[in-house]
């Protein structure tokens, strides 16, 4: 007799049956146990869960399991609030369809050229995965139809809400067939959503799973700081707190940016990631990130919204939200699928009437006053392992992973344990390689076609190196900017 939570208990399609035993997927989720048989009986649901709870596997096997490959039109549209959310759920709704022949999953995000995605939905796709407002303007322009639509999921509907996408909604509505199945996912039920669903849905079922999710296992800690010395004082948390992948949140772009050139220059391997960045750079920070590349991503709240990087250790609060939600929001990054996580703010007398209200707000949690003390060792967790190399080339031009291990390995000079994450793009492949070895791969991929195409690989490897003492030197006589050469290997003053 089969276990009720297995996926194999499921009238599931054979191709993703197959594929889930291959992928390691046996135990539902308990979103996708309380979800999918409504969803594959065809029912209207309205789901909450926690973010990284599986939910994208629960309404991408729904979607696929009613997809007909023979037909070429667009059966299932997913809106996502943003333009990285909208990428990993293409990525895993791609990675459930693979034994599935012939099935196209497009993604239609603002930030990339109109050209390519025309094109792409001209050779026809099954499954659009987009953003409201690049979805809406191919729709206006007739390069995408929606005739043949039987599926319409809106994931993270509260967060699409709260960012005001409530009018391209509606306008939206109006292109997507009446009689269909419409699934609304979201952390959160405010009464926004409730209205949305009674317009938009027909006798929906309800499925709430988050009173019985585990909940995460986060510590909660406050450091005192001065506002001239809270740089100082990140960088002794980090010492003290960090691990092998970190967050820090910052209100501001402009602090975004300046704190990652900070932690850049004391040592640290970080990237930002904000608003002002181009969508190529947004995706290549997070491969970075992903990858284990760089150990600190620093992200303004707008552009770390539906970012799923499921083993955050430590979150940094560089400066308290305005608002507890937000706090919640943030700390939520670490802490995922069974792991334990750490959440730690630095707090400026003027902050703590905020620090008071996020206290009030979760009454079942304890936020600590901590002092940062130096751990040996951990400078050392700080610095990453691995580097990327980009390859200018992708799906487009038919690579995939096992092609670019291949040719990294074939001299057997670089063992496959020194490759670590491929992400391979429509036009750009992206490679995590043990640093040792980065300046080697690059000669190798540059001197050796890949299926008999030359391609050009470079290094990306450099970001957070260790300054040298000259360039120690050079900071200290500088404008004194965020005093950066007291970083992570300058002598951070550590309590006080």
């Amino acid at each position: 007799m089969k276990e009720n939570n297995r996926f194999d208990s499921l009238e599931l399609r054979a191709e993703l049956l197959e594929n889930l035993a291959l992928i390691d997927y046996h135990k539902m989720t308990l979103i996708q146990e309380k979800s999918l048989p409504l969803i594959l009986g065809g029912k209207d649901v309205v789901a909450r869960a926690k973010t990284g709870s599986g939910k994208t596997a629960a309404f991408g096997l729904g979607a696929l399991n009613s997809i007909n490959p023979g037909v070429s039109r667009v059966q299932a549209l997913v809106l996502c609030p943003t333009r990285e959310l909208a990428t990993q759920v293409t990525s895993e709704i791609r990675r459930l369809a693979k034994k599935i022949p012939n099935v196209r999953v497009l993604s239609l995000c603002g930030g990339s050229p109109l050209g390519p995605q025309i094109a792409s939905l001209e050779r026809g796709a099954h499954i659009v995965v987009g953003t409201p407002g690049r979805t809406l303007k191919h729709l206006e322009k007739n390069t995408l139809k929606l005739q043949a639509l039987t599926t319409l999921v809106l994931d993270e509907a509260d967060r699409m809400l709260d960012m005001g996408f409530s009018e391209e909604i509606d306008v939206l509505l109006d292109y997507v067939p009446r009689r269909r199945q419409t699934l609304l996912f979201s952390a959160t039920y405010p009464e926004a959503i409730e209205q949305m669903s009674a317009r938009i849905q027909h006798k929906p079922s309800f499925v709430d799973v988050t009173e019985l999710e585990m909940p995460a296992e986060i510590e909660h800690h406050w450091v005192p700081v001065k506002r001239e010395n809270r740089t100082q004082e990140l960088l002794a948390a980090l010492e003290c707190w960090g691990g092998t992948l970190n967050m820090v949140f910052c209100n501001t772009k402009r602090e975004c940016a300046e704190i990652a050139e900070v932690l850049n220059d004391a040592g640290i391997p970080a990237l930002a990631i904000h608003g002002d960045l181009e969508q190529f750079e947004r995706t290549k920070t997070l491969i970075q990130f992903a990858n284990q590349s760089v150990s600190v991503l620093v992200a303004t709240d707008v552009a770390a919204r539906g970012l799923d990087i499921g083993k955050v250790d430590v979150v940094f609060n560089y400066e308290l939200p305005g608002q507890p939600e937000v706090y919640v929001h943030r700390t939520g990054r670490t802490g995922r699928a069974g792991r334990t996580g750490r959440a730690i703010s630095l707090v400026t007398e003027h902050e703590s009437r905020s620090l008071v209200a996020i206290q009030d707000h979760l009454p079942g949690m304890q936020i600590e006053k901590s002092e940062p003390t130096k751990v040996s060792g951990k400078s050392e967790l700080l610095l990453s392992s691995m580097g990327t190399i980009e390859i200018n080339g992708g799906r487009r031009d038919k690579l995939r992973p096992g092609d670019l291990l291949g040719a990294v390995t074939a001299s057997g000079e670089i063992p496959g344990s020194a490759v670590g994450k491929i992400d391979v793009l429509e036009t750009k492949t992206f490679i995590a390689i043990d640093k040792r070895n980065v300046s080697r791969v690059v000669e190798i991929l540059n001197a050796s076609p890949i299926k008999g195409k030359p391609f050009r690989a470079r290094s990306l490897h450099g970001a957070g190196r260790r300054p040298t003492p000259w360039e120690v030197a050079s900071h200290s006589s500088s404008k004194g900017k965020l005093k950066r050469n007291r970083g992570l290997f300058g002598g951070v003053r550590h309590g006080a």
